[in-house]
């Protein structure tokens, strides 16, 4: 009778551990989907990245840079604009000089 109590008892251990283990393991596997669901959007905004770090570098990559600039400027900068003497447009000027913008200032704004 001691025997099979024995027995029954580290069946019942053994049927309980195996329970916690496949909880775990269960509680594991769904962390590490969610890992690999944020290793992955992670990888694709590296791609992105890079591709992007890539596009600055070809041959029309500061050009490209430019134009996607805001251009903001602050209110008390004026802004000069260079003309680039390799540019097919003929200059309004023959020398490379640079071009003052005629607008006024607005008033400085209070700081």
């Amino acid at each position: 009778m001691i025997g099979l109590s024995v027995k029954l008892g580290m069946t019942l251990l053994a049927g309980l551990s195996l329970v916690h283990l496949a909880g775990a393991y269960q509680q594991r596997l769904s962390q590490h989907d969610e890992l690999s669901a944020i290793l992955q959007i992670e990888q694709a905004k590296l791609q992105k990245a890079q591709n992007r770090f890539d596009q600055l570098f070809v041959t029309s990559g500061e050009q490209h840079l430019i134009r996607e600039q805001d251009q903001w400027i602050a209110p008390d900068r004026l802004r000069v604009v260079w003309n680039d003497p390799t540019d097919s447009k003929p200059a309004p000027t023959s020398t490379a000089r640079p071009l003052i913008s005629t607008k006024p200032l607005p008033a400085q704004l209070p700081r």
